[in-house]
């Protein structure tokens, strides 16, 4: 009994050695601990886990004395261990386990000396303490990646355990919407978006089909000017071309300066926009005197609709104010350098182009003063397909009334002994010299529609 009484007391001395040298350790490095107040500003991940290793160092000393206890109960009946062994199976530990929590632990049913084992206790001590100093290396498993999206906030703020990902992610036991010390209000914060929003409906002071006054009118002409805002733009155009419907508003929205208001708004790139500008003028073109405010841009918009994309709003919208714009003689000769362009179109596009074409194509053949130049220019050999009885009445009667009265014109201004003058690919060969539209036309005497069969017939005289 006296050497298992020695032994015992050899390792109840060394535990309370390593009790005082941890005691010592907190007086020295981490006296400060409990004092320490949370700053919002200086409030980091080190804080938290500072405070979490404090828990598993409480944990640890209470795990080491009472396996030191059962060391001593069991010493007696333990065999002899030498100090290397110990101190591998301790270092062993260390390296298996994911946490110093269960580094603390030796195995008390491995056996062996107890002053080994003591030692290997204070090692372990050491060990965590120079972890907690920041003189060592930590000990535990790293996690992978974990990536949140960066124009998102970070979901359960502070204590949610969702940190903007580092080169790698520390896993441990903290729980999800744990929070340690005061709560912060930076982390619930939500990013800004990168898109305007807009903050409330823009309240238009009329509604677009309200008849106005002149004060009125003056009022939106106004709006219209300054504002770059496309949706005021374009309620401001519908409620200035539903009113220009009226006679006695179209003059009042001339007097007001307002073309030259609405017309600047031709340049914009916006297709909507510049399809209500072209509604507008369209119907403020109906009034002489308005024409003649618009002729400055009639250029401008024959470009534009040529130009922008086959059978959209926007080019029937272009082809409608052109037709409003050469209904008289005086600015047809502003359009003459469009004719070869405005006869690709009638071949190109689609049932609704092709008729609007037509009838602006109309308005320049009942001007004998156009015949010269609208006959001379080049015309692709697919417009006779105009001619076939698959096309509706429409279609049909519109090519018939603009070849009728450009074989009128030709004879009236006496063209028909200049043939020499004109190529090939011109409207004149096409229409008179080829003989090609006078077989198509009399095929259609035959047509099941009684309108065209009588067009048909109208024409055939006058051959």
């Amino acid at each position: 009994m006296g050497r298992t009484r020695e032994a015992g007391c050899v390792a109840a001395g060394m535990v309370i050695g390593a009790g005082a040298c941890y005691c010592v350790y907190r007086l020295t490095w981490k006296k400060d601990e409990d004092e320490k107040i949370w700053d919002d500003d200086d409030y980091n991940e080190n804080d938290e886990d500072d405070v979490d290793d404090d828990k598993s160092s409480d944990t640890t000393k209470m795990e080491t004395e009472k396996g030191a206890k059962i060391n001593v109960a069991v010493g007696g009946r333990a065999k002899p261990q030498d100090d290397s062994k110990a101190k591998a199976q301790v270092g062993s530990g260390l390296k298996s386990s994911p946490g110093v929590k269960k580094d603390a632990h030796v195995e008390p049913q491995s056996g062996g000396g107890l002053e080994a084992k003591a030692k290997a206790l204070f090692s372990t001590l050491k060990e965590q303490a120079s972890v907690k100093g920041g003189r060592g290396n930590r000990v535990g498993t790293i996690s992978g990646n974990r990536t949140l999206a960066p124009s998102l906030p970070c979901p359960g703020g502070r204590g949610g355990s969702c940190h903007p990902t580092r080169n790698g992610a520390r896993t441990g036991s903290r729980g999800c919407g744990k929070s340690k010390g005061k709560a912060r209000s930076k982390s619930t914060k939500t990013q800004a978006t990168s898109w305007p929003v807009r903050k409330g409906k823009f309240n238009f002071p009329y509604k677009i089909d309200d008849i106005l006054s002149a004060p009125d009118l003056q009022k939106v002409l106004n709006i219209l000017e300054r504002t770059n805002d496309p949706f005021i733009q374009e309620v401001a155009l519908v409620t200035l071309g539903n009113n220009a419907a009226y006679s006695f508003n179209q003059n009042a929205i001339r007097e007001l300066g307002g073309v030259p208001i609405i017309a600047k708004l031709i340049k914009t790139k916006d297709p909507i926009i510049r399809e209500k500008t072209y509604n507008a003028l369209n119907n403020l073109s109906v009034n002489a005197e308005n024409q003649g405010k618009i002729k400055t841009y009639i250029s401008q918009v024959c470009d534009d609709t040529m130009i922008c994309r086959l059978d959209s709003a926007v080019q029937m919208a272009g082809l409608r104010l052109l037709t409003n714009m050469t209904v008289t003689n005086h600015y047809q000769h502003l359009l003459s350098y469009s004719f070869p362009d405005f006869f690709a179109l009638l071949f190109l596009g689609n049932h609704f182009t092709k008729i609007q074409i037509m009838k602006l194509i109309i308005n320049f053949t009942e001007n004998p003063a156009m015949t010269r130049e609208l006959v001379s220019c080049k015309v692709p050999s697919e417009l006779i397909s105009l001619f076939n009885k698959e096309w509706d009445r429409e279609i049909l009667l519109n090519i018939l009334t603009l070849f009728e009265n450009i074989n009128d014109n030709i004879k009236s201004e006496g063209l028909a002994s200049s043939r020499k003058e004109f190529s090939r690919s011109s409207l004149f060969f096409l229409f008179k010299e080829s003989g090609v539209c006078v077989k198509k036309i009399k095929a259609l005497a035959n047509h099941n529609d009684l309108v065209v069969k009588v067009k048909v017939l109208k024409v055939l005289t006058k051959l």
